[in-house]
C-alpha cells in the first residue's frame, strides 16, 4: 500500500488536486477582472483520509484596460480601489500561485495540477485567462480538464448549490462569509474531501 504522501499520485491518476475559488468583476474571464483567489490543496492523513492541506490567497488589481461591472461588485461587495484590501497585481499573484502549486505537485509525486472548483469551468475561465495575460510559460494546470464538486454534490449529496451540499454534508456554513474566495474555497475543499472519504470508506476505490 503506498504511504498517506503518495496516494494523491495514486488516487488521482496522476493529478494534483487544487481547490480554487476566485472573485471576479463580471462573468467575462477575458474582460473582466479577477479580483481575488484562492487557492487550498489537499493530502492524505495517517488514515488514509483526504484532509485539506496549503492555502494560497491573494487579493488582486484589475489589470489594465479590465471590465468592472457595477453589479458584480454589489454582490461580492469587493471595492477594487479600497487599498486596505492590501491587492497585489494579477501577475505577482499568477507568478506566486503557479510556482507555489508546481512545488507542492512535484513533492506530491503527480504530473499535473487539476483545477478543482464549485462550478468549475468559471474559475478554470478566470485563471486560464490571467495565466495567459501574465505569458505565464511553466503553468501548472491542465487547460481544461477539472473536477467540478457541483456534478460530484448532485451525484453524491443531492444537491449542486455550495451552501446547500455542505449541508447535506453536515459542514458548517457561514453564508455571511460566502463569496469571499479564501471562504468558498475551504467550504469546497471540506465538500470535495468528504465526498471523496465518503466513497473511499464504502469500498469505491482500492487502497492496495
Amino acid at each position: 500500500m503506498p504511504y498517506p504522501s503518495e496516494l494523491l499520485a495514486e488516487r488521482f491518476r496522476g493529478y494534483f488536486p487544487v481547490i480554487i475559488d476566485v472573485e471576479t468583476a463580471g462573468f467575462n474571464p477575458n474582460t473582466d477582472a479577477l479580483l481575488e483567489l484562492a487557492a487550498v490543496t489537499v493530502t492524505f492523513d495517517d488514515n488514509n483520509q483526504l484532509q485539506p492541506d496549503q492555502r494560497i490567497h491573494h487579493h488582486v488589481e484589475p489589470f489594465e484596460g479590465a471590465n468592472l461591472e457595477q453589479a458584480a461588485l454589489d454582490f461580492n461587495g469587493i471595492d477594487p480601489t479600497c487599498a486596505l484590501r492590501g491587492a497585489i497585481s494579477e501577475h505577482e499573484a499568477m507568478l506566486d500561485l503557479c510556482k507555489n502549486i508546481r512545488k507542492l505537485q512535484k513533492a506530491a509525486g503527480c504530473q499535473r495540477s487539476v483545477i478543482v472548483a464549485h462550478n468549475a469551468s468559471f474559475d478554470q475561465g478566470f485563471i486560464n485567462a490571467a495565466i495567459a495575460r501574465c505569458n505565464i510559460k511553466r503553468t501548472p494546470f491542465h487547460p481544461f480538464v477539472s473536477f467540478d464538486t457541483t456534478s460530484l454534490a448532485a451525484l453524491t449529496l443531492g444537491q449542486t448549490v455550495l451552501v446547500k451540499a455542505c449541508q447535506a454534508a453536515e459542514i458548517a456554513f457561514d453564508q455571511k462569509q460566502a463569496h469571499s474566495a479564501l471562504y468558498d474555497a475551504e467550504k469546497t475543499t471540506e465538500l470535495f474531501c468528504h465526498m471523496v472519504n465518503r466513497w473511499q470508506n464504502l469500498g469505491g476505490w482500492p487502497l492496495a
